[in-house]
């Protein structure tokens, strides 16, 4: 034993673990070293280890075929700086490398680990590069990084692809100053790429091919990452535009963003772009294929509006795909707006008229979120706008005043803001559930509480309910508050009807003439009495009645234009346009000719005043009897 100790260069905790590290295997022979115990770092020195001095530093056994489990103390190698098992048949459960402070460099991937300890990482204050891709590491559960890691300050490559890596990607790794390789690609990890990742340093992030949910949520944070070379992030569930700072990524040669939920048109920083391999297949751009720099591009399966590079869209096309730019891309309309013509039935909410032009953009309840692009003032044809019961906020664009054939807008249920823009045609704008709108005139902000009777809805392709509208505000030109636009509508309501009961009053009024000729002897003198037209030159602006004494059944007018005569049943009209109102009536609005109501006598009878319900002042005489 004292000889074996004076003789022996290697450390004595190094050969132990060395020791135990062959005896684990399957196959050690493969290693070529000494059968009876020797000295590693001895002369001659064992193949696959590198020893300074009497300590062991590297073992370097790359693509060996080795099988077998590794020793638990492996982390007694304390001088370790370099460990290169890589492409082996290793298994079972991973030492803990806790302690090994002088490790910098552990190439452990494409082997067959199971399972990794929580305490893995801890301590690993110089380490340059890990490497564990290809490891089934626990299976069933998946794991996660610990914080550990982020004590790894030297950290350059980090390396995890297909090794069941799980959940959020860690906030920490965004910023490791010296990470310029992340590759963690084949896994089940979730979420979006942390805040934390802007600006970073990277030259290679792969996140593709996620399994599960993958991997969501905007993109916009690596246009930051002006280092990048190489980014992958096909496979996933991310959404949102390709931001168009991308262009500022001068060193980027490879995006891959093949078969994710991206959307918009593409940017033209990025078109211009010299790229060796840009693969935008499988997501919802839209717009024209821009013309591309890249050596090898691909934009298959996508809802461009053309197919070939360069060609442009229908106007009408880009007009609805900015306005859906500032409603934030809703998946309804994204997965229906495709293609180059709005009207061929498949653009939900949208309908046109004869001569296929957009005439309605119907899409209550559609869960937009966003503005109001100014882009719809382009479409000219358009007549109705429903965009009730969203999310919509900001203002409505100014240049929708020029739209010229517009009748309804309707913005109820949002959060418009003032003020809204003067339009110069007759329209109707629902308001009502807009928080931001008060009582102000157009210019400033409207009234959300005027009623109007709500419109029917467009067909074709648009939804077939419409919610109700109860509140709106209807502009005529050159009005300048909706209380005028309130009083002109009343007056429009009030006098169509009127004009049409005129109407039948004169045409029934000879017929009813010719009646009461003809049945004279066989009737009583109905209860009735006649009104006179108000003549405008009248300074008391009162219309006048005259009524028959019921106790003879006889009914008089006074003598005046548009006066009548009815005699003992007998019915006579000197004029059209009278009126018979039920004596009933006139017993309400004068109190039962009350003597209160009397405004004078004379020699035909009694002068009572009245108001009828809508206001109108009356004034009735009541003749006396035996007058005619």
């Amino acid at each position: 034993a004292f000889a074996s100790l004076v003789f022996t260069v290697t450390d004595p905790n190094d050969l132990s673990v060395i020791n135990e590290f062959r005896k684990g295997l399957e196959n050690p022979e493969v290693l070529k070293w000494p059968e009876n115990d020797g000295d590693p770092c001895g002369s001659p020195v064992w193949p696959h280890i590198v020893c300074s001095g009497s300590r062991i530093q590297q073992i370097q056994v790359m693509g060996l075929g080795l099988k077998g489990p590794l020793p638990q103390n492996l982390n007694k190698l304390s001088r370790l700086t370099h460990l290169g098992l890589q492409k082996n048949q290793f298994s079972g459960k991973l030492p803990s490398f806790s302690g090994l402070s002088e490790l910098r460099f552990a190439y452990l991937d494409f082997n067959q680990f199971d399972t990794i300890p929580l305490d893995f990482f801890d301590g690993l204050v110089n380490l340059q590069v890990l490497a564990l891709d290809q490891n089934p590491l626990n299976a069933t559960s998946g794991w996660s990084l610990p914080n550990g890691l982020q004590d790894s300050a030297q950290l350059i490559n980090l390396t995890m692809i297909d090794c069941n890596l799980a959940g959020p990607l860690p906030e920490f790794l965004g910023t490791m100053s010296s990470l310029e390789v992340l590759l963690l690609s084949t896994n089940r990890l979730s979420g979006p790429i942390p805040g934390t990742f802007k600006d970073a340093v990277l030259k290679m992030l792969w996140l593709n091919d996620q399994s599960g949910d993958g991997m969501s949520g905007p993109i916009d944070v690596v246009a930051t990452m002006v280092s990048l070379t190489h980014l992958w992030l096909h496979g996933n569930q991310f959404s949102g535009k390709i931001p168009v700072e991308i262009g500022n990524l001068t060193n980027l040669k490879d995006l891959n963003v093949n078969t994710n939920n991206l959307v918009g048109l593409i940017p033209e920083s990025l078109a211009n772009m010299p790229l060796d391999n840009l693969d935008l297949n499988n997501n919802h751009f839209m717009g024209p294929v821009p013309k591309f720099k890249a050596t090898n591009v691909s934009f298959m399966s996508n809802s461009f509006c053309q197919t070939k590079q360069g060609a442009v869209c229908a106007p009408e096309v880009m007009a609805l795909l900015e306005f859906l730019d500032g409603v934030n891309y809703t998946s309804r309309l994204v997965e229906s707006w495709s293609g180059n013509n709005p009207c061929d039935g498949r653009w939900w909410g949208i309908s046109c008229d004869d001569n296929q032009k957009v005439s309605v953009i119907n899409l209550p309840k559609s869960n937009l979120s966003g503005t109001l692009s100014p882009s719809i003032a382009n479409l000219e044809s358009i007549t109705r706008i429903y965009l009730e019961s969203n999310n919509l906020s900001g203002f409505v664009p100014s240049g929708w005043t020029s739209l010229k054939s517009l009748s309804i807008l309707d913005l109820s249920n949002n959060n418009i803001s003032p003020p809204l823009p003067k339009f110069t045609t007759p329209l109707k704008l629902v308001l009502n559930g807009n928080p931001k709108l008060t009582s102000s005139p157009p210019g400033e902000n409207p009234s959300p509480n005027n009623s109007t009777t709500p419109t029917a809805s467009p067909t074709s392709s648009v939804p077939s309910s419409r919610p109700n509208s109860s509140s709106s505000v209807i502009f005529k030109p050159d009005e300048q508050s909706p209380e005028k636009k309130d009083s002109k509508s009343k007056i429009a309501i009030v006098v169509v009807p009127i004009a049409g009961f005129l109407l039948l009053i004169f045409l029934a009024i000879p017929l009813y003439i010719y009646v009461c000729k003809k049945s004279k002897d066989k009737h009583q003198a109905p209860t009735a009495l006649v009104v006179h037209p108000r003549d405008p030159s009248d300074s008391d602006n009162v219309v006048k009645i005259a009524i028959a004494n019921q106790t003879n059944g006889s009914l008089s007018t006074v003598n005046a234009s548009g006066s009548a005569s009815i005699h003992s049943g007998e019915s006579h009209m000197i004029e059209a346009g009278n009126l018979l109102i039920s004596v009933q009536v006139l017993r309400n609005v004068t109190k039962n000719f009350s003597p209160e109501n009397e405004l004078g006598r004379g020699g035909f009878g009694v002068v009572y005043k009245g108001e009828l319900d809508d206001g109108t002042q009356i004034a009735v005489k009541r003749m006396e009897a035996g007058i005619v």
